[in-house]
């Protein structure tokens, strides 16, 4: 099957753009080629887009979609959907959303068998090291196994709440990352110590605090300046591909910047919430803004947009959470009310709006931030994250005129809330293709059409074309 998308726009350098016209052939880019340099040649198909703008797909690796275990939370199925709305066109989803978790090899298969019959786009999956298997003194047999099966990377925990997936010290992550060095394979780590959080925690409960102001003092911007500390030396000891998920803080991301100019592999990512929100905001919108690191202040916010701009930040990913709504935001009190939002659908629109549009960022450094740079990350830059012959026929047809309002009710996942309801932002994805096939399109009435679920495919580090 031959499938010519002409009347298009594609990114350049900068935020130039370039007219062009796109050759798909059995789910792979052909060839890219000037606007109006073909012509109709017999078995092709046509697509007119309409001058809009052609991005590549994004590559979403923050995701927890809370299946297998957590059908209240959400599915790959209500994700995927969300994915695709969004433009993303590959998720990657953390080791310990969902049960059994994936920190073993049947748990890593159980979880794709399950995503590979629900996903609306292509999957892959962080693969976990826990405290349990320390104690029976498996991980590194279990770790191997984890690698050859195909995960994308190591996520770490140094703080965690859950008995399935119980954190690491200090010397098992540094048996754990020297490992992964061993094995190719990158870490990514989320920035808490939880030393001085969980002692707050405990003081705060007893004097009776609760509300956003007490769960902000007891996550002070510390915590995470220390969490980073320890994978800076992580990093220097080992020599592994380390990355900070969902970092918060100006000073946490400075200390990264050290780490890379003394030429450490050390990289952070940022989610939009932590580009748009601070502390003033969690304090007024409530639970709905709870967040693991805490939002922390506008001067922070301002320094994470700088580092996008200066190369410092890596990627910016959704850190999307799979919450039932109301019940998991609204228990009583802010310590037992689930962190984290649904936020797969949102990300390009909103870096392009609140980004792009206003000069903040180009197209060119965007597009690395959420297609390049991912697929460089997880191994698959052979295959996704360009708009380049030989690879993946993923991209999103996006306006970037269109100005329009965020409402909950636009939400593609199982729970629908958004702390980002009534925003105005500027840029909608119109349709989104995988592998060459639309799985996801906005008619020009308003509706809102959907591929078949399990068009999506389970995608491995370093797989062949």
């Amino acid at each position: 099957m031959r499938t010519r998308f002409v009347n298009l726009r594609i990114p350049c350098t900068g935020n130039d753009t370039a007219r062009a016209e796109i050759l798909v052939t059995d789910g792979l880019i052909e060839e890219v080629s000037e606007d109006n340099s073909q012509t109709a040649v017999g078995g092709e198909q046509w697509i007119d887009l309409n001058n809009a703008l052609v991005l590549p797909g994004l590559i979403d690796g923050h995701v927890s979609f809370a299946d297998p275990g957590f059908p209240l939370r959400g599915d790959f199925s209500s994700g995927t959907a969300a994915a695709a709305s969004g433009g993303v066109t590959c998720v990657v989803d953390l080791p310990c959303s969902s049960n059994p978790p994936v920190t073993t090899e049947d748990g890593l298969e159980f979880k794709a068998r399950v995503a590979a019959a629900k996903a609306h786009v292509d999957f892959m999956f962080w693969g976990g090291v826990s405290g349990a298997s320390f104690k029976r003194g498996d991980w590194e047999k279990t770790l191997v196994s984890l690698v050859d099966s195909g995960i994308a990377a190591i996520h770490l925990s140094m703080r965690s709440d859950l008995s399935d997936c119980p954190e690491l010290d200090f010397e098992q992550m540094a048996e754990v990352t020297q490992e992964a060095w061993r094995l190719g394979i990158p870490v990514g780590l989320h920035a808490e110590a939880p030393d001085a959080i969980r002692p707050a925690i405990r003081d705060s409960r007893q004097r009776g605090e609760d509300g956003p102001s007490a769960w902000s003092a007891a996550h002070p911007m510390e915590t995470e300046y220390s969490a980073v500390a320890v994978a800076r030396e992580l990093c220097r000891s080992t020599g592994v591909r380390l990355h900070l998920m969902g970092l918060g803080s100006g000073d946490g991301l400075a200390l990264v910047l050290e780490g890379r100019q003394e030429g450490l592999p050390l990289t952070a990512g940022v989610c939009p919430a932590f580009l748009e929100f601070c502390a003033g905001d969690f304090s007024e919108k409530g639970s709905e803004l709870k967040m693991s690191p805490a939002l922390k202040g506008n001067e922070d916010r301002l320094r994470l947009w700088q580092g996008l701009r200066e190369s410092s930040v890596e990627m910016v990913q959704s850190g999307h959470v799979a919450i039932q709504w109301p019940e998991e935001k609204n228990t009583g009190s802010i310590w037992t009310d689930r962190s984290g939002f649904p936020g797969v659908q949102s990300t390009l629109s909103y870096l392009y709006s609140e980004g792009v549009s206003t000069g903040r960022i180009s197209l060119e450094k965007m597009v690395d931030l959420v297609s390049a740079g991912p697929a460089r990350f997880f191994g698959i830059d052979h295959l996704k994250g360009a708009l380049n012959p030989g690879m993946h026929a993923d991209f999103v047809v996006f306006d970037d005129n269109q100005t329009w309002e965020v409402r909950a009710s636009s939400i593609h996942g199982l729970n629908r809330f958004t702390p980002f309801e009534g925003a105005r932002w500027t840029g909608r994805v119109r349709a989104t293709y995988l592998h060459g096939n639309c799985v996801y399109r906005l008619t020009p009435d308003g509706r809102e059409m959907f591929g078949t679920p399990g068009s999506g495919q389970w995608v491995t580090r370093g797989q062949k074309g």
